[in-house]
């Protein structure tokens, strides 16, 4: 298994959820962890429980929507710790409705956040692991982003579009340049995913998923553990990972 003490990982969408389950379980292991979300406040909090327990964070005010916003991230993290192992691409938003409703606003945020936010921070970091000849790319993709069903088009959309980069990541920056990608796609967790859901229409589903018990966010920060440790010769290019009730 791969030594993960000093270590350094940008995680996006830190300030709650998956991205704050896997800031607080890859410090445990020793990682230096960068705290990159636009909640400000929570990010404060986040980072201060993890340094009473002995870890390093460092926090980064990030909007992943931005380009510029995205590259100052990746440049401070190299600043301050001079180079960037792993990339926690985790920043997602998920509106769900239906097309007829055509709620385009929310599509053009889904697009910008859970594709653009994803490629600007892949190419942001890109350049350092390209130099040190290694690195680990981590993007969150979901269930969705490998089944479409009513209310999902758009976020699926999304989220087969991620899956897609990051396959390409893999086959074309494996081979040649130690660098790993890997999709992790969760089914049904619990967090403040839902909280963006405006469409009544789609509030029926969103209720029948709260009668099963969902996944946690530390299920899903222990998928990305679990990767990211495996040894350098061994990439995990996907990882399903799925609550027993979910269909």
């Amino acid at each position: 298994m791969t030594d993960l003490k000093n270590k350094v990982a940008i995680i996006t969408g830190a300030s709650s959820g998956i991205g704050e389950a896997t800031a607080h379980l890859l410090a445990e292991k020793g990682v230096k962890v960068v705290l990159a979300a636009r909640r400000v406040e929570k990010l404060e909090a986040l980072k201060n429980d993890i340094e009473k327990n002995g870890g390093t964070a460092e926090i980064v005010v990030t909007d992943v929507s931005h380009k510029v916003a995205v590259q100052h991230l990746a440049d401070h993290t190299i600043d301050k710790f001079g180079k960037i192992d792993f990339l926690i691409n985790n920043a997602g938003l998920m509106p769900l409705s239906f097309v007829k409703n055509l709620h385009i606003d929310e599509w053009e945020k889904m697009i910008d956040v859970n594709i653009k936010g994803v490629m600007y921070a892949v190419a942001a970091v890109l350049p350092n692991m390209r130099k040190n000849k290694y690195g680990h790319i981590i993007n969150i993709s979901s269930v969705a982003g490998k089944k479409v069903m009513p209310g999902s088009a758009v976020y699926s959309a999304t989220k087969f579009a991620v899956r897609a980069f990051t396959e390409g990541l893999r086959m074309e920056l494996s081979p040649q340049e130690n660098i790993r990608a890997t999709s992790i796609e969760p089914g049904a967790v619990a967090t403040e995913l839902t909280n963006t859901i405006t469409d009544d229409e789609i509030q029926q589903f969103v209720d029948k998923l709260k009668e099963m018990e969902m996944l946690t966010s530390e299920d899903i920060a222990r998928a990305i553990l679990y990767a990211v440790e495996q040894p350098q010769h061994v990439n995990i290019g996907e990882l399903l990972i799925m609550p027993k009730e979910q269909g």
